[in-house]
């Protein structure tokens, strides 16, 4: 390999390792945001579940829940349509 190909790579290999350190302690942050939010009552779980759907597209996240409703239907989670007051 050429010592310029050598310092590239090198260089590639340095700025991945700095943005993992970056990628971790922001993973940390992030982490202690959610303590934070639980210690005010707040559900962790429930937070990440909005923020992964605010992250999807509309049609994507209808699809989704017509499908989640579809399967919960389908092993008697929720009733037919129709069948309240039965």
């Amino acid at each position: 390999m050429l010592s310029s190909d050598a310092n590239k790579l090198r260089l590639y290999i340095e700025k991945i390792e700095n943005l993992e350190v970056e990628k971790t302690e922001i993973q940390e942050n992030i982490s202690d945001v959610y303590k934070q939010a639980k210690g005010d009552g707040f559900d962790p779980k429930i937070m990440k579940k909005i923020i992964r759907l605010k992250k999807m597209k509309t049609e994507d996240r209808e699809n989704e829940d017509m499908l989640l409703d579809t399967y919960m239907l389908a092993l008697g989670m929720i009733p037919p349509s129709g069948s309240e007051g039965e």
